[in-house]
């Protein structure tokens, strides 16, 4: 079960920004385009945070061996 924290807020928005932005997304609400837009702005911040990572993860492993079919029977 989740717990959905909500808050109320007012801002002045631009209604062509909106507008287009409903027409891309096919998201007919303010307020479900708003909630998209801010997870998916979540989404690209962990990505930067793991892309900040490259090169520093050492990784010993044999991928040959990691792709070979398994059995499971």
């Amino acid at each position: 079960m989740r717990n959905w924290a909500m808050k109320r807020i007012s801002v002045l928005l631009d209604e062509n920004l909106l507008n287009r932005a409903k027409k891309a997304t096919g998201i007919k609400t303010t307020r479900l385009l708003l909630d998209c837009a801010l997870r998916q702005l979540i989404q690209i911040g962990s990505q930067t945070d793991l892309l900040m990572l490259k090169g520093k993860v050492h990784w010993e492993g044999d991928l040959e061996e990691l792709r070979k079919p398994r059995n499971f029977s």
